[in-house]
């Protein structure tokens, strides 16, 4: 018998399938990503055997919105108005085809608002809430800053939340520039915080993932002058008219390929990480406040007016300032690297880095710290707390001696104290030139 037979015999012995490659844009969409759930680290959500969730507060983006201001006329409206009033033949342009018949979904008077598919996830996120925590009392507050998205992302989840709608009151916080620390929107009283920071560094990298796909599509439309921005519209389309409609021609492989959403989420990443992330001094001192009250909140021993659920609504910016001051998705976190901005290249992708914006703020992304109480077996008995984003549970640096990832309550009281060393002080830190500015969120106490 020949060799070359007795291999193909030998491998039809066995049961190989090679499973096919699969790449889903929705996941990969920075701040403009449906709401998803990554599992990374693939930690089992559930807490450790032995221990159960007594307590828990959630910091939670809006639902999915039609567009935001400076997206839509940045980069979408351009490109939509130039697509009117273009005379290039589309049904010639291969996987651009679909442009000969497209329709805009976005108008500028709904710009900001919440979609109906927001509506609904927003709600399913609270039925899910309120099943991961059946033992929990129905909560007596809920918070939300007063942007109309953020108020009826809040209303929405309440509804899936709560059994009895008139038992729980929604308080609504000021999104006032002179609010200091005492805010979900605390970067807007933060002068040392600018919402352009990132934009000059990730539109170094935009100008280099483009080109070929600008020319790339020349070659299929040659009368339609395409830019750099037009590609970022074209791409944040995908993401913003799925919520809208369900679905986008956008997202279609055909037209923009794997490798090229992963450019997308590059550049997308790069911004975040100089506006909200380790690239900016002030990201963790906007994102202390929350965690510091929280940590307050779960340690606390007080029965009056204490809750089992706290949750708040806010808007993009917020969470990845409190995932820095926790120090996670930290790219140098293991590597002892003094510049961290190195981690993040303007002109070739960091493939292996933590910080990723699609996983850190995608629509309705939440952060939720636990306390448990636990009996697990290698532990000693008592209160642990661990950190859970997006149902995936992650391992506090420093701070993970309990089970699950979980950390002890006199190891967590001491990171929390040490994390406030390093990132407390902001009013002084964020430059505050305002009266009556304060350092401290107060307002799951004082409301």
């Amino acid at each position: 018998m020949r060799l070359s037979t007795t291999l193909a015999l030998s491998l039809a012995s066995y049961d190989l399938t090679f499973a096919a490659y699969s790449f889903n844009p929705l996941e990969h969409l920075a701040g403009i990503a449906p709401y998803f759930e990554p599992s990374d680290p693939p930690l089992d959500p559930k807490p450790a055997q032995g221990c159960n969730v007594t307590k828990a507060s959630y910091l939670i983006r809006h639902a999915a919105i039609y567009a935001n201001d400076f997206d839509f006329e940045e980069y979408i409206e351009p490109f939509t108005d130039k697509l009117k009033n273009t005379t290039v033949d589309w049904s010639k342009a291969g996987p651009l085809r679909f442009l000969s018949t497209w329709k805009t979904p976005i108008s500028d008077p709904e710009l900001e608002k919440l979609t109906k598919v927001g509506e609904l996830e927003a709600f399913q996120l609270g039925v899910d809430i309120s099943l991961r925590y059946p033992g929990l009392k129905s909560p007596k507050k809920l918070w939300t800053s007063t942007a109309e998205r953020t108020v009826k992302s809040a209303r929405s989840f309440m509804g899936g939340l709560v059994e009895r709608l008139n038992e729980t009151e929604l308080v609504e916080v000021s999104e006032g520039k002179e609010e200091g620390a005492d805010s979900l929107t605390p970067y807007k009283g933060c002068a040392q915080y600018s919402s352009s920071a990132g934009s000059k560094q990730s539109s170094q990298y935009e100008e280099i993932y483009t080109k070929p796909i600008i020319e790339r599509f020349h070659n299929l439309a040659p009368g339609f002058n395409f830019t750099a921005d037009d590609i970022v519209g074209m791409q944040e389309l995908c993401g913003y008219e799925t919520v809208i409609r369900g679905s986008s021609p956008f997202c279609d492989l055909e037209v923009f390929s794997p490798n090229e959403w992963l450019a997308f989420e590059y550049k997308n990443d790069i911004q975040y990480h100089y506006n909200t992330g380790y690239g900016n001094p002030v990201s963790p001192v906007i994102g202390f406040p929350w965690l510091n009250a929280t940590a307050g909140l779960l340690l606390s021993d007080k029965t009056d007016d204490a809750q089992d659920i706290y949750a708040s609504f806010t808007h993009r910016e917020l969470p990845p300032t409190v995932l820095v001051a926790m120090g996670l998705f930290n790219n140098s976190a293991f590597s002892g690297a003094d510049n961290i901005n190195t981690t993040m290249p303007l002109n070739t992708q960091n493939y292996m880095r933590a910080w990723r914006s699609s996983q850190i703020i995608p629509f309705l992304t939440n952060i939720a710290v636990e306390k448990m109480a636990c009996e697990s077996y290698g532990f000693d008995s008592g209160d642990y707390f661990r950190v859970v984003v997006n149902q995936s549970p992650q391992s506090i640096p420093g701070c993970s001696d309990g089970p699950g990832e979980s950390c002890s309550k006199a190891k967590f009281e001491n990171w929390v104290k040490t994390r406030g060393e390093l990132f407390g002080g902001f009013s002084e830190k964020c430059s505050v030139e305002y009266k009556n500015s304060t350092d401290v969120l107060s307002i799951y106490t004082s409301s």
